[in-house]
């Protein structure tokens, strides 16, 4: 197979979920290959499912609207970002009130993700989202601008990367 994941490789699953891989193993008594890989989203559980299904072509008899060709086919996640013209900032019909932004920002992995994320935020979010950030992240909302107040979401980020990362060595 040509096409065999590698640990850390972002994939998008036909039903556009975004997962990452962790691994691939192999089963101990039938020596299948199997994908290891992590949901980016929700609780951000970990499944496992033999390379050969994970690899597999999308069955467009039982899914004919699916247009990828493939179950999970391999994203490069700031190539995305890139080739994304303007974002979509309108809500979503899956949670009306939340801005596409937010939910990404929310469902991010990463300190790095969610500074990124905050980033190409500027200028695009008012109060609303504002305040959603600052409920997830657990801070107290502060006073003054927009602007200030996002300064200081990306202060707070930036000290928890420098944290983490200080604490892994």
């Amino acid at each position: 197979m040509e096409r065999i994941p590698k640990p850390g490789e972002f994939y998008r699953h036909f039903k556009d979920k975004l997962y990452q891989v962790l691994t691939v193993a192999e089963h101990t008594e039938t020596g299948e290959h199997m994908v290891v890989y992590q949901a980016l989203y929700g609780d951000f559980r970990t499944y496992v499912r033999p390379l050969s299904m994970f690899v597999s072509e999308v069955d467009h008899e039982k899914y004919p609207e699916v247009a990828q060709k493939y179950r999970f086919e391999k994203v490069e996640l700031e190539k995305e970002a890139e080739n994304q013209e303007e974002p979509a900032w309108e809500e979503t019909e899956e949670e009306p009130g939340l801005k596409p932004c937010v939910l990404a920002f929310l469902d991010a992995e990463s300190w790095d993700e969610k500074l990124s994320i905050l980033t190409s935020m500027r200028g695009k979010i008012g109060e609303k989202e504002l305040d959603s950030i600052f409920l997830a992240l657990d801070l107290q909302k502060g006073q003054g601008s927009i602007e200030k107040q996002l300064d200081e979401v990306e202060g707070f980020l930036k000290m928890q990367r420098r944290y983490d990362g200080s604490r892994l060595r």
